[in-house]
């Protein structure tokens, strides 16, 4: 494990891989924590810096009072690259984490040289969605919206036959309720439409085949913001791809990073 003071919290991260290899920085999902991208990292070709982190509130990382901004959890991840010394890097987002992503590409577009924006898009969700849930966290627990989260995250299939299914559950229900709804509000304030198309960078834009929540209609919103960017489909997922379909995931994000390179 390995903790910094970055930004006003402690983030918890790892740093592995090759040192002078591309830098590839994985930021996830509401309500996870960087384990998600475990199995993913395993059909990873060798050869790449992988960074991860937790969030603001996530995770081993530091929860501080919210409300948060998009741009306060921004500005996190550009400490700890900061911290590493990384620039350049190919930055993947799952949900907020791909909305971070944008965010970070138009705040210092010196940290990024390519998107990989999963399950995401430049606006999630409405404020009035985001109040209800925040409103019913605050006075239930994440017990009370498990059930609904859990069945966007993951298709039936996996929910009634993996048994990783239960870590996932727990995963998301030890989370810090200051840091979940902190993080809640700043997706429900966050309008990315303007900054993203303005963005030029490389693009990847992956949709799990069954997200409800980021649809591949949605993603594809914001595939057509950017110049360039193409949008992929992953069948049999749902929310959380990198979970249900690592090697595939890996591929895409490897094959893309490759083209790059030609």
């Amino acid at each position: 494990m390995a903790f910094a003071r970055l930004n006003g919290i402690v983030q918890h991260f790892q740093d592995a891989g090759a040192r002078d290899g591309q830098a590839i920085v994985f930021s996830n999902s509401l309500g996870t924590d960087f384990r998600i991208w475990d199995d993913l990292i395993r059909h990873l070709p060798a050869g790449f810096r992988v960074i991860r982190y937790d969030k603001r509130g996530h995770g081993l990382s530091e929860a501080t009072q919210g409300p948060y901004s998009m741009v306060t959890l921004a500005e996190d991840l550009a400490a700890l690259l900061d911290h590493l010394g990384v620039t350049h890097a190919a930055v993947v987002g799952l949900s907020v984490g791909g909305m971070i992503a944008q965010g970070l590409a138009a705040l210092r577009p010196d940290l990024v040289s390519a998107l990989v924006l999963m399950d995401t898009a430049h606006k999630i969700g409405t404020a009035e969605g985001w109040n209800a849930r925040i409103d019913t966290v605050r006075k239930g627990g994440l017990a009370a919206v498990a059930e609904g989260i859990l069945a966007g995250w993951f298709t039936q299939a996996y929910r009634s036959t993996i048994l990783d299914f239960q870590g996932y559950r727990a995963m998301l229900l030890r989370n810090d309720i200051e840091g979940y709804t902190g993080v809640c509000a700043a997706l429900r304030d966050a309008d990315l439409t303007e900054s993203t198309r303005a963005l030029k960078v490389p693009t990847l834009c992956v949709a799990g085949e069954h997200d409800a929540t980021t649809s591949p209609a949605i993603i594809r919103t914001t595939a057509d913001l950017i110049a360039g960017a193409r949008l992929e489909v992953v069948k049999d997922a749902g929310h959380i791809p990198c979970v249900e379909r690592p090697k595939e995931v890996a591929g895409l994000i490897s094959g893309f990073l490759n083209g790059l390179d030609g």
